[in-house]
């Protein structure tokens, strides 16, 4: 059956998709824009307007839209194998990429198991845990805890560990019962610091938490430095620390969720590097193949796989599988994205212009009344509007502000996909300073037309 030729793509789109973290209803005023073609920051719909991608499309493309040497590693894959089953097979593509990954990662990270997407790598993360202190003689540990306004993604035991309501609250009936960690909130600091001069006096929340929780706890789950879906909160690398501190003490594994924090977004490769300690789990997706294909990994020590090592009549092996797990396709992404950030140049780059960015959003935005945080960590950077600054009151939710600025700014050329009121840029590690000029005067310019001063 030969491709639909409608060329009202839009309501041929409508007709049959229901797009993901929609109210489809929304999409009558605002119908889907479809996308023919992208290079570099730009994509160009089917009518040739160009967007400036500054969310990196949901915070997966890392170096660019059609990268040249991605499209070529994948094209030259292509032509040798597109997929194998992973069990009992293998493929080169996929060693290559552990074994190089193996030598940038935290320490002590060095067994790797593949599934297809951000949530399943949470959920079989989560299931090792577990498994894993049922083969070491501690029974007692079958709970998780988590973090508050966390996302660890969207299926049940990923949805069950994250803490923000507008994706769970519904669900609550058939999900897992968390231990509950009041996590750091450094706009709202309740002992009246902010993220540059604390002591991270937050953590003894976690230490009082472990306390009461930690013996019957398998893993601790937490986004490093950065809870993204929460609206973009940042909090200090000494925190992560201190929750190491407590995983040590009280045997809990510390689960990594770099799926969003991974591959440079940070400014350093990994979260963690920035508190110069190890998890015990790291979860990977979205910048591992730079946006181009599903691929997800979890990544673990030699001391957790070992109480999986034995005969198989034990029954201990973790019969956990993904049909396109270590798909030779992704992992030719994979490999062409680390072939790129080698040499630390796009790294080094992207911090540089790291500074230049954060300096301009807040010369353009920190004055304006209902701005009330500005933060950010590598490229990412983040603007909380809200009702009254002294306060720190929100925005009355429903009327829905900060989709009212992405809306204008989508007419503007500028993809500006906001978390509630928060207003971010995500860019892809190549956004030069004219897309940061030109973003960032477009944001605020619809920021005034919604907010004026």
């Amino acid at each position: 059956m030969a491709i639909c030729e409608n060329k009202d793509w839009s309501k041929t789109d409508l007709k049959y998709i229901w797009h993901p973290c929609s109210q489809m209803k929304d999409y009558e005023e605002l119908p889907p824009i479809v996308i023919d073609h992208g290079e570099g920051m730009y994509l160009y719909d089917v009518n040739g307007k160009r967007y400036v991608d500054v969310i990196s499309s949901w915070w997966c493309n890392l170096l660019g839209h059609c990268n040249p040497h991605i499209n070529d590693e994948i094209k030259k894959q292509l032509d040798s194998l597109e997929h194998v089953i992973f069990a009992n097979f293998s493929n080169k593509q996929a060693i290559r990429l552990c074994e190089r990954l193996s030598k940038i990662l935290p320490e002590g990270l060095c067994k790797f198991n593949f599934t297809d997407n951000g949530s399943s790598a949470i959920e079989a993360a989560m299931k090792v845990s577990f498994q894993y202190h049922q083969q070491t003689g501690n029974p007692q540990k079958t709970r998780f805890m988590a973090l508050t306004d966390a996302y660890h993604g969207e299926t049940i035991g990923a949805l069950s560990v994250g803490g923000c309501d507008l994706y769970s609250e519904l669900y609550k009936p058939i999900l897992m019962d968390i231990v509950r960690i009041e996590g750091p909130d450094c706009y709202r600091c309740p002992f009246g610091k902010d993220r540059e001069h604390c002591a991270c006096e937050c953590a003894q929340k976690a230490a009082e938490t472990f306390k009461k929780y930690g013996k019957e706890t398998s893993a601790l789950l937490v986004e490093p430095l950065l809870q993204g879906s929460a609206g973009m909160k940042v909090y200090p690398p000494l925190y992560l620390k201190k929750l190491r501190e407590l995983c040590t003490e009280y045997n809990v594994h510390l689960i990594a969720d770099e799926i969003a924090t991974g591959y440079g977004r940070t400014g350093k490769m990994f979260a963690f590097n920035h508190a110069g300690v190890s998890p015990d789990i790291m979860c990977l997706s979205k910048g591992l193949t730079g946006g181009y294909m599903p691929c997800a990994l979890f990544v673990t020590t030699q001391k957790i796989y070992d109480a999986f090592y034995d005969e198989y009549n034990t029954h201990k092996a973790f019969m956990h599988s993904h049909t396109y797990s270590g798909n030779p396709l992704a992992c030719a992404a994979a490999n062409a994205v680390l072939d790129l950030l080698e040499d630390g140049s796009i790294l080094k780059k992207a911090n540089e212009n790291a500074i230049y960015f954060n300096r301009i959003i807040k010369e353009k935005f920190a004055s304006h009344k209902n701005v009330g945080d500005i933060r950010h960590i590598g490229l990412i950077n983040a603007i909380e509007l809200v009702k009254d600054t002294q306060t720190k009151e929100p925005l009355d939710s429903r009327l829905r502000t900060g989709y009212q600025i992405y809306k204008k700014a989508l007419k503007k050329g500028v993809l500006l996909r906001p978390l509630g009121d928060v207003i971010y840029f995500n860019p892809p590690l190549i956004i030069s300073r004219d897309d940061m000029d030109f973003v960032t005067d477009v944001a605020l310019e619809c920021l005034l037309e919604v907010l004026p001063e």
